[in-house]
């Protein structure tokens, strides 16, 4: 065997063990027991110690000096692995393994402060997760940017600064915007009514596969934190349900769907192998947000979900499907990021954005936090957050060290903007489709010019490919601008 081969058939055995892991993990959010926490943080140390190990294996850099690719898509493979065993050999091993064991316990605590209102009694572990993801960042970054070094695990080659601009251009439109929807004559009403979970969870699956979720390769369960798993052949959703709330349910369960079918959607050839995943989170959450919202809460589809409500709960208070597409995609400055409307989810992002660039650099002590939180969410949302469960508390990312993982967010609806507009000149009758609930055409566009692919190509590049053009935050601002200034009537 060369050592091309020899290489990739060592690697898709540490894919395959990456895999068991992240299996512990949709374990640990789903069925576990609670009173497992402390075992199960000590079984993912375990399995990281494993995995680092093997991925600064000194057999992995000798392949690496003299394999060469046969093709384009082993060049892929080669750089994603050279990529990791660079930034792997850079973090000790004992650091590796300790993070993986504090920010899974951590997750536990993080979960009964939440219940509480109670972030003194988180406090303690997050100056631990915060101390050591300021450590590895140190690692990695080798004297260069501390937040850039956490941002390249998310999305490589994007920098905070360069986001940050991007998101300066964003803001001004968003913020006019917001203040035009908030202050107009007509307010659309919102839903109103008690809808019970065994009916929301059964339009939560037929939503799911109306968009392509393939159940034979995933299953969907509930979750405090809406998430997806897995890629290849086995990939899990989780959703949740509110009585008062079933977009909640609905929505999350389609954006899920949406990082389930990029993974499910690879070439098969792919599998087990690191261009058999997506490319970067920008790109995933640039399925899911298209999938949920210029897809699901466009209004021919809402019009389809309402027969749906109608079929399962009757009377739901709504006189047509007009009123229930406004209802849908109501504009109000809520609390919570996953559950925001389109115009405030980004100020949501920029928001966490910058607050944890300064945790990182230093800037922010995390007994300011709260205090930081809450004056800037007054700020641009204009109300007072009311319990720490509405601001600091409600998102699981920080307790589980993702520092760097939420201005992908908003990169990706820059990015779906960019594919929704290739994706509706590529199929003018769209509308049409979505109206009887069809979202085959759209979904597939997606999959043969982005899903397929997986990691093939650097982010920027992907998107670059699929849509024909530059990616850049104009069609995502023209967008949100045209569909509420009619539902708003401006």
């Amino acid at each position: 065997m060369s050592a091309f081969d020899d290489l990739m058939a060592f690697q898709r055995e540490t894919e395959a063990l990456a895999q068991i892991a992240g299996r512990l993990g949709w374990d640990q959010e789903t069925v576990m027991p609670r009173g497992a926490a402390e075992q199960r943080g000590e079984e993912m140390a375990a399995m990281e110690g494993v995995l680092h190990a093997r991925r600064i294996d000194p057999r992995v850099g000798e392949w690496l000096e003299t394999a060469t690719a046969p093709d384009e898509v082993g060049a892929a493979n080669l750089r994603h692995i050279r990529r990791s065993f660079d930034r792997t050999t850079r973090v000790p091993a004992r650091l590796a393994a300790e993070l993986a064991r504090v920010t899974s316990v951590s997750q536990g605590i993080w979960a009964r402060a939440r219940a509480n209102n109670d972030v003194d009694a988180f406090l303690p572990t997050f100056r631990t997760v915060l101390a050591l993801k300021r450590e590895q960042a140190a690692a990695l970054a080798d004297g260069g940017d501390l937040y850039d070094a956490l941002l390249d695990d998310y999305e490589p080659g994007a920098t905070g600064e360069g986001l940050a601009r991007m998101f300066g251009a964003l803001r001004p439109r968003l913020v006019a915007l917001r203040e035009r929807l908030l202050g107009a004559g007509h307010q659309p009403a919102a839903l109103k009514g008690s809808f019970a979970e065994e009916g929301q969870l059964a339009i939560s699956t037929a939503l799911a596969r109306a968009f392509g979720y393939d159940m034979t390769r995933g299953r969907i369960d509930k979750a405090v934190h809406p998430f997806s798993s897995g890629s290849g052949n086995d990939v899990r959703i989780t959703t949740r349900t509110n009585p008062d709330d079933p977009f909640n349910c609905f929505y999350s369960t389609i954006h899920e769907v949406g990082h389930a079918a990029y993974e499910q959607g690879i070439d098969q050839a792919h599998l087990l192998t690191p261009v058999g995943q997506g490319v970067s989170m920008g790109v995933h959450e640039s399925q899911s947000r298209i999938y949920e919202n210029q897809l699901g809460r466009s209004a021919p589809f809402t019009g389809h979900l309402f027969g749906l409500m109608q079929e399962t709960f009757g009377d739901i208070g709504v006189a047509d499907a007009a009123a229930f597409h406004c209802a849908v995609n109501r504009v109000n400055p809520g609390f919570i990021r996953t559950e925001a409307d389109e115009v405030h989810y980004n100020l949501h992002v920029l928001l966490r954005f910058d607050l944890e660039r300064r945790l990182i650099d230093g800037s922010l002590a995390p007994e300011h936090l709260e205090e930081a939180w809450n004056t800037r969410f007054k700020a641009d949302f204009g109300v007072a957050v009311d319990k720490p469960a509405n601001g600091i508390l409600q998102d699981v990312h920080w307790p589980v060290g993702l520092f760097g993982y939420f201005p992908t967010y908003t990169l990706g609806n820059v990015y779906a903007g960019c594919l929704d507009q290739a994706l509706r000149q590529a199929v003018p009758d769209l509308d049409d489709q979505l109206a009887r609930g069809d979202t085959s055409q759209a979904t597939g566009w997606l999959r043969a010019n982005l899903q397929t692919h997986g990691g093939l190509r650097p982010p920027r590049d992907t998107i670059r490919q699929a849509c024909g053009f530059d990616p850049h935050e104009g069609p995502l601002l023209d967008y949100l601008e045209t569909k509420f200034a009619v539902i708003y009537r401006l």
